[in-house]
């Protein structure tokens, strides 16, 4: 009776180890992916950042407004994970703020 009891307590130390175990590894994959997404977060900020930056940069500095992203590239350094995000620059005239939107991709391209 006596040993019964051992090997079921036992049994059930075992499952509260595999469960305490499969928590934690739960805990710590929804860590990873909270700081994963905080991380593109504040990439997509930054670059929406850089670029208005660089834009009033170039007015300020040669009294236009760029006409293109490669130009905002070439001559103003701007750089950015073109995998994860989607830059559209949407130039109406050299004397009009152009319209710049950040779309993020999915990633699964």
């Amino acid at each position: 009776m006596a040993r019964f009891a051992r090997k079921r307590h036992s049994r059930n130390h075992a499952y509260v180890r595999l469960v305490a175990a499969v928590l934690v590894i739960v805990a710590f994959g929804i860590g990873i992916h909270l700081i994963s997404v905080g991380d593109v977060n504040r990439q997509e900020k930054n670059l929406r950042q850089a670029l208005e930056n660089d834009i009033t940069a170039c007015y300020s500095m040669e009294g236009r407004y760029p006409e293109s992203l490669s130009y905002l590239k070439q001559n103003y350094g701007l750089i950015y994970n073109e995998k994860m995000f989607y830059v559209d620059y949407q130039v109406t005239g050299s004397n009009i703020r152009p319209v710049v939107t950040v779309i993020r991709k999915d990633g699964k391209e």
